[in-house]
């Protein structure tokens, strides 16, 4: 019986070292995301308003009804959204900045028309939302791109516009069980193949 190449074997083995890897990776990350979803169901539930100042968000605010101010607002930049009946039109999104921070996109509104709208900022209440506003491209000083932490959804919108979609964490996807799967069904086939590979040899 001859002895199975070392090198090629070696390879072999590190893939499958690295596939199984991953999927225990997306094992974690799953539990992660398990995790930060119930906390987000929690967070939904409360009624009493969470004041933010400034342009951090807390880490528990995700998702909870919150007031903010926004002292300095950018020009209406328009982009595909759904309103609170689910009609799909537009979304009106404003960038609101607190002196040099980070600029907080704010959905003031919902409207079947492109038009943009004009508003000047102020206070706000609405849903803290956990990552950037899609569709929305901040730009740092230079003029090269960055992303936001959050955005705000206002409720009630603003402008004389109407009511967004509510922002819902069970819209988030969980998908990493599948994923880890995928890598341990990869792992297995890559060493079937080799097994096959080696008994043809």
């Amino acid at each position: 019986m001859r002895r199975p190449p070392l090198a090629a074997t070696l390879v072999v083995l590190l893939a499958v070292a690295i596939m199984v890897g991953l999927g225990f990776w997306q094992v974690h990350r799953r539990a992660w995301k398990e995790a930060m979803l119930a906390q987000f169901a929690v967070a939904e539930q409360v009624t009493t308003p969470l004041v933010i100042t400034g342009a951090d968000l807390p880490d528990n605010a995700g998702y909870r009804h919150v007031r903010w101010d926004c002292p300095t607002s950018g020009p209406d930049q328009v982009v595909g959204g759904r309103n609170a009946d689910g009609r799909y039109g537009w979304a009106h999104v404003f960038v609101c900045m607190h002196g040099a921070s980070v600029p907080v996109p704010v959905v003031i509104g919902w409207s079947p028309g492109v038009t943009p709208v004009q508003w000047t900022g102020g206070a706000i209440a609405g849903v803290a939302v956990p990552g950037p506003k899609a569709g929305i491209v901040l730009h740092n000083g230079d003029g090269s791109a960055r992303e936001t932490a959050w955005h705000i959804v206002a409720d009630p919108p603003l402008a004389g516009l109407v009511a967004n979609a509510r922002p819902d964490p069970r819209d988030i996807p969980n998908n990493h069980w599948s994923y880890a799967i995928q890598w341990f069904a990869f792992a297995v086939i890559a060493l079937v193949i080799y097994g096959m590979a080696l008994r043809r040899r």
